[in-house]
Parts: C-alpha cells; structure tokens; sequence
C-alpha cells in the first residue's frame, strides 16, 4: 500500500466505549462514567461515539447497547453516537430498524448503526439471545438488506406490509464493521463505509483495507472509501505510567484466554508474574497494533499508523481501569491529533 501523505489532524479521531466494569464496581457506576467519558470527548473535539454489544460479560456493561447509546445521546449535544457494533445476528432486523429510528427521532443527526456479524459472545449465550441456530451469520448480507429495506420508505421498495415506525424514511447512516475480509468485501460491494478492528485484528487490518478499497463501488451513500480502523491507545504524562495502566487491558484480553470472565482488574507492576511465555506471545500478536507512552510517542506512532493505513479516521479504545487516568489518556490523544 502506498504511503499516506496524510497527517493526523487531517482525520478524525473517535471513542469506543466497551463500558468497563472494574474489580469493585457496578455497571451503575460504569455508564456514569461512559456519559462523563462522553461529555469529555465531545468537549474535546472526537468526530463519534461508538459502544460495543457484548453479553455475558461481567467487565462490560453496555449489552442493551441501543438503551446506553440513548443515554449517551441525551447527556451530550454534538457527537455522534452509535454501535461499534450492533451484532445483527442476535436480533430481528426489524428491531433493530425501530430501535434506532427511535434514537434518530429522539436524537435528529447524530446517530449511527455500526454493524457486524460475530455474536459478541460465546455460544451457549447466543443460543439464548437468538433461541435457535439457524442464524450463524452466514445469511448477515440478507439481514442487512432487509434492515435497511426497513429505512427506505414504501415507494422507494414497491409497497410493504411491514413498516419500522419509527425508521422509515430516516437516513441512519449504515456502517460495516469487521476483523476478517467478509465485512470489508460486502461494505465495498455496498459502497458502505468501513470500520476495521485493528485493536484486536492487527494481522488482518491491512489485507482487509485493501479488499474494502479494491472491491468498493460508489453508491448514494459514497462516491468513495471511507474507512475507519480501531486503535488501543493507552496515553499517560509518562511511559512508564502507561505501560502499568496498559496491563489492566492485558490482563483482560488474558483473561479471555483463560475463558475466565472477570471484570477489568486493576494494574500491576509485572504482567510475567501472571502469564506463561505463550499466553504472552498471543497477547502481543493479538495487541501488536496497541499505542502505549506519553505523547510523543503517541503521537509518532498514530501518525506511524496513519502511513500504513491510510485511514479517514481512527476510533481509540483504552481499557483503564481508574476512570480519571482513562479520561487523561484520551485527553492526551486529542492534544496529540490535534482535536484540542
């Protein structure tokens, strides 16, 4: 891939928000601390605001994801806020549709329907979100035309029987996002814009990118790529201080692993007293592409990340576990991009 000649305060910077749960608190406290999250994001200049469906998840607290991004939507006045993403296979399109022609009704212009087709989850707990298993993803091209038939009004599908109220006739901008090449194909085939999970699929980040690039064609949503890729960053005044918070996502991610589910812990001085130099090893595949110092080094290596990916825009991840330590660490990104 050619070089980007692009500079980081030529994109947007964004916010994903997995609604941490930490070791001693509640998910109370959590979506307090999303919305102060937010109103901070937005005060500093981040383009969107995204939150992840998971379930069964004791350190993430945004499972009704369309009910927290409402919560995010009334306490905020400018940002977007949206599904980074909604797992369509879990749910009738047409729920979906209603659910977030109501957040666009209540919310006029700020909302977005990221989507993507993995269960969030393991199986056991898909099976009692979906009750049976027909739906495995392979038929998400098909769900997705029908939630977005739902969008467009009678005349523009010949006449339905069935109406998304609120939902028809709204435009709710219709995100793809992946960790694989089906995603990036079907956005490109779509001309949908494109958000890659490059915080946990670094491997695949660029041979994805370039499928969605090569397979794009213009359509009434865009005349041409438009591409987001998410970044862990954990930013700190010092290296040393963003390293430690850094092991609070570490150990999570170790902890997926294990298929130990925990809330996110609190940061340790020394990750090698807790995991075997193989654990280690696919953690660091796994996080290859995760942005961890203080704002110099921040700052070189997005713009580093930039060259490679050509992005329109980044979306940060930072699992940290004390709230006014994540809050800085975006901060620190906003200075660095630019935003502030």
């Amino acid at each position: 891939m050619s070089q980007s000649v692009k500079q980081l305060h030529d994109i947007k910077f964004s916010v994903l928000d997995l609604a941490p749960i930490t070791e001693g608190s509640t998910a109370a406290k959590s979506l307090a601390n999303t919305l102060d999250l937010a109103q901070h994001a937005e005060k500093w200049g981040y383009n969107r605001y995204w939150l992840a469906e998971h379930h069964n998840m004791p350190g993430i607290a945004s499972s009704a994801t369309s009910v927290v991004i409402g919560h995010v939507a009334a306490g905020t006045k400018s940002i977007r806020v949206g599904s980074g993403g909604i797992m369509l296979p879990n749910h009738a399109p047409l729920v979906i549709a209603e659910q977030f022609g109501t957040l666009e009704s209540l919310f006029p212009g700020r909302v977005d329907l990221g989507l993507g087709r993995a269960p969030g989850t393991d199986q056991l707990t898909a099976f009692a979100l979906r009750r049976e298993r027909r739906s495995d993803g392979q038929d998400f091209p098909e769900q997705l035309a029908e939630l977005r038939n739902y969008f467009k009004t009678s005349e523009e599908v010949g006449g339905r029987h069935v109406h998304a109220i609120p939902g028809e006739g709204l435009n709710i901008p219709v995100w793809l996002l992946g960790s694989s090449g089906f995603s990036a194909q079907l956005a490109g085939q779509l001309g949908l814009p494109f958000a890659f999970a490059s915080h946990f699929s670094p491997d695949n980040t660029l041979p994805a990118l370039e499928l969605y690039r090569s397979s794009f064609r213009p359509s009434e949503v865009l005349e041409k790529p438009y591409a987001m890729v998410g970044v862990n960053v954990l930013a700190a005044d010092t290296e040393q201080e963003a390293k430690r918070l850094a092991t609070s996502m570490q150990q999570q991610f170790l902890n997926l692993i294990r298929n130990n589910r925990a809330p996110l812990q609190p940061p340790v001085d020394n990750m090698d007293e807790l995991w075997s130099a193989y654990e280690k090893a696919a953690l660091e595949q796994q996080l290859g592409s995760s942005i961890i110092g203080d704002a110099d080094i921040v700052k070189e290596k997005l713009q580093n990340f930039l060259d490679i990916t050509g992005a329109d825009e980044m979306i940060v991840n930072a699992q940290v576990y004390d709230h006014q330590a994540r809050l800085r660490s975006y901060e620190i990104v906003a200075e660095t991009a630019g935003l502030k």
